[in-house]
């Protein structure tokens, strides 16, 4: 049985006993939680977020790409959303590649260079805060006064909020 597998049968097995609200894509709390793809980060019981309360995005490192401020501008200019969180969190895999290693990396394995930023960082905290700027400072989003960013211990998990 493969992992897909495991997970279909789980979702059978699951049926419809998700608490939340499903009769509109517009999330109830008008906010949109951006967070890295971590298997440890536990988005929804993190924050007791129930179905239809948030939108939640997801890629490598958490970090603001173009693609994240495609998904905020539609989900702030087309489904409401007015608020940004951002979660970023220790021991991440982006902090322990640098740029043009795994570039260089990805090259020899294809032949290709990838033309996109790896966004690889040391220090989580400046990662974050270079991605509340990104939100804050585009053009595209018409809600970026309330944007804020913070660091989860995937140890303890405790939320550390970045000024």
């Amino acid at each position: 049985m493969t992992s897909i597998d495991v997970l279909l049968k789980r979702n059978q097995e699951l049926g419809d006993v998700t608490p939340g609200d499903r009769s509109s894509p517009r999330p109830s709390l008008q906010v949109a939680v951006l967070t890295c793809m971590d298997a440890r980060i536990r988005v929804f019981e993190i924050f007791g977020l129930l179905q239809g309360e948030s939108h939640v995005l997801r890629n490598a490192g958490g970090v603001v790409t173009d693609d994240m401020i495609r998904s905020l501008a539609l989900s702030q200019r087309k489904l409401g959303t007015r608020e940004v969180l951002i979660v970023q969190h220790t021991e991440c895999g982006l902090s322990m590649v640098t740029e043009d290693n795994f570039k260089d990396e990805l090259e020899e394995a294809s032949g290709l260079r990838p033309t996109w930023a790896v966004e690889a960082f040391r220090e989580v905290e400046d990662s974050v805060r270079r991605s509340v700027q990104r939100v804050r400072r585009s053009d595209f989003l018409p809600h970026t006064d309330n944007v804020r960013g913070f660091v989860y211990d995937v140890k303890t998990g405790h939320l550390t909020e970045i000024a």
